[in-house]
């Protein structure tokens, strides 16, 4: 569905970035990007922290529409989103009971096996937990019952921080502790070798997509926070290197985990490829990063299309949805 431009020269859109999570110069850069994307349509666009002055401007003027670029808990746990809700202002992406599940990954991963949806082993262990029932006694388990390597991250949130690969035993509790400076859950999976892929999924109206496959090439081999957002320690390919057949497994199984999950407009479903060329699943994003190294922009120049051109239509999607 796309509007006339003179409907869109009469939009006016709240782009929000910042907040207070440890994400906030990733968000400001990504609000940044989309600002210029939207103002490069003819669509009046501003920018807003999401802080205590957000609900006075929403009561008194409100958009026509709101953009989230918050990662992290804020833009990203359902939370802010209920109170668009609350406000009656519409906004790009999923609903707040949507965000709220994909925000917790043990519960994502629930739901997409549930779904019949591969996805890595793991247990989700909080911090009480782990040190009511002896850190030394749980630790030995799930080595013994998921293996080494292991890949230990928040239950809760997002750009690789506190993640960590473990591939001795004897690092385990250190990963354990780096991960519960960001979290009070931690989820520990079985670690899977393979070709790391991001697929982005944008639905126009007509049903959802997927983008160019991202392939991501890590030059430590982990991509962490510092390989995600440092020039010159991931390598990109778009589209990916994969043989046409395991292209088309991957983009139907990231189809299939957007549906499950009941995402809205735009996503990106994370997915690993190991030998047998059977996809899994690792998690997905309901406010994806718009940075210079960010995966959908990538994808969406992969796919010849303006970034400006896709928010444009899905701000165009969120007001309709309001009508």
């Amino acid at each position: 569905m796309i509007t006339s431009m003179s409907r869109r020269d009469e939009l006016r859109v709240l782009v929000l970035a910042g907040g207070l999570s440890y994400e906030r110069d990733v968000s400001l850069r990504s609000g940044r990007r989309v600002l210029d994307a939207l103002r490069s349509t003819g669509i009046e666009a501003e920018l807003h922290d999401a802080d205590a002055s957000l609900l006075p401007v929403l009561r008194a003027d409100p958009p026509d529409a709101v953009v989230i670029a918050l990662h992290g808990a804020t833009g990203e746990d359902g939370s802010l989103r209920g109170v668009l809700d609350l406000c009656e202002v519409p906004y790009v992406g999923a609903d707040a009971r949507t965000a709220r599940l994909a925000w917790d990954k043990p519960s994502a991963k629930a739901r997409l096996r549930e779904a019949g949806i591969p996805t890595p082993d793991w247990v989700a262990l909080p911090h009480d937990r782990f040190s009511e029932l002896g850190a030394v006694a749980v630790l030995d388990r799930i080595v013994s019952r998921l293996g080494l390597p292991l890949m230990v991250k928040p239950a809760q949130g997002g750009s690789g921080l506190g993640a960590a690969v473990v591939r001795d035993a004897a690092d385990l509790p250190a990963a354990m502790v780096g991960c519960f400076a960001y979290d009070s859950t931690a989820l520990v999976e079985r670690y899977v070798t393979g070709t790391s892929l991001a697929v982005s999924i944008i639905d126009l109206g007509t049903g959802p997509e997927a983008l160019p496959i991202v392939e991501i090439v890590p030059r430590d081999g982990v991509y962490d926070y510092a390989a995600r957002y440092t020039a010159g320690l991931t390598t990109w390919h778009v589209p990916a290197r994969l043989e046409p057949v395991v292209t088309a497994r991957v983009i139907e199984t990231a189809l299939m985990a957007y549906k499950a999950l009941g995402l809205r407009d735009l996503s990106r479903i994370d997915v690993i490829v190991p030998e047998d060329g059977e996809p899994q699943v690792l998690g997905c994003n309901v406010s994806p990063g718009m940075t210079e190294t960010s995966l959908l922009p990538l994808a969406v120049q992969a796919a010849g299309v303006d970034l400006g051109a896709i928010l444009g239509a899905l701000v165009e999607r969120a007001v309709a949805r309001a009508d």
